[in-house]
């Protein structure tokens, strides 16, 4: 299993907390991306400044997709690989802002992800949820 996947299982079960990310306690989706990121690489690359819910809708700003560019390693979306940084736009016309980690591929394709109410899960990476993603990352690490 990917060192990434098995972080990020790890989560499962965190309540969900807008801004936070300390496992157990409570993460949002970004928080989730940063503990999984503190767990297996170390400090964080950049402080993230307070957001609210709606962040760079205003804007029009790709501010996730603009932080996986500078910090992880961009791959095709047809690539799925286990523990690749999911980037998913949620509704057509918004900026992507919902993040989670490819746990299985293939006919059992999942993904970890914190969501509001139901905290860290993994979910089916089902057809509704497939067509969302917009961009795959992948850790700066080994990933086997």
């Amino acid at each position: 299993m990917s060192v990434i996947v098995a972080a990020a299982r790890g989560w499962i079960g965190t309540p969900y907390v807008h801004q936070a990310s300390v496992r157990g306690a409570g993460c949002d989706c970004l928080g989730l991306l940063r503990g999984v990121w503190r767990e297996v690489i170390g400090q964080e690359p950049e402080a993230i400044p307070a957001y609210s819910m709606d962040w760079s809708e205003p804007q029009g700003e790709e501010r996730l997709w603009q932080a996986g560019l500078r910090h992880l390693e961009h791959r095709s979306r047809d690539e799925a690989r286990p523990g690749d940084v999911l980037l998913f736009r949620m509704r057509a016309g918004s900026v992507a802002k919902h993040v989670g980690v490819q746990a299985r591929i293939g006919a059992e394709a999942s993904f970890v992800h914190a969501y509001s109410g139901h905290g860290v899960i993994e979910s089916a990476l089902s057809a509704p949820w497939a067509r969302r993603v917009v961009a795959r990352f992948g850790f700066p690490v080994e990933n086997d």
